[in-house]
């Protein structure tokens, strides 16, 4: 960028953070979705390291926070395990250390409980039909909400058991 002037820099700057905000106007997004984005808008990547810094160190992107929003949120609107919300997290670009930190706040008995709930849900909708079937179902069911075989097993058999 060397044979950019001040004052055309300065717009790149400028148009590139306008993208970022509009985008972070509709909802919060990691830095790796905002780089993405400047990406496929051809901004000049020095000039999206820049703004993205900038933003980052103002507290406007702030990807612990939003690892930690997001397992909040699957976790009790949606249900999801701990296994589902950290894989969707590593498919927003999330590091690591953000992840471990935001299923901090979910426990094993957190899980549990929520796995029991799903189960009890699930069985419950299904009376009528052979009790294999019902089993089959309410497994396949926390399966798909990430929760492993063995949460899953236990939170069944737990919920046929209250009936």
């Amino acid at each position: 960028m060397p044979w950019l002037t001040p004052d055309a820099h300065t717009e790149q700057v400028e148009a590139a953070r306008d993208i970022v905000l509009r985008r972070l106007d509709r909802s919060a997004a990691p830095r790796a979705a905002l780089a993405q984005l400047l990406e496929r808008k051809e901004v000049d990547p020095v000039v999206a390291q820049e703004v993205l810094d900038r933003l980052e160190a103002a507290g406007v992107i702030d990807d612990a926070a939003y690892a930690a929003r997001l397992a909040r949120t699957r976790f009790a609107e949606k249900g999801a395990a701990r296994r589902a919300i950290a894989e969707e997290l590593r498919r927003k670009g999330l590091g690591e250390g953000h992840i471990r930190a935001a299923l901090e706040q979910i426990d094993g008995e957190d899980e549990a409980a929520a796995a029991l709930a799903l189960a009890r849900k699930r069985l419950a909708v299904s009376r009528g039909l052979e009790p294999t079937v019902r089993r089959r179902r309410a497994l396949a069911a926390l399966g798909r909400k990430g929760y492993s075989a063995s949460v899953a097993a236990g939170a069944v058999e737990r919920a046929l058991a209250e009936e």
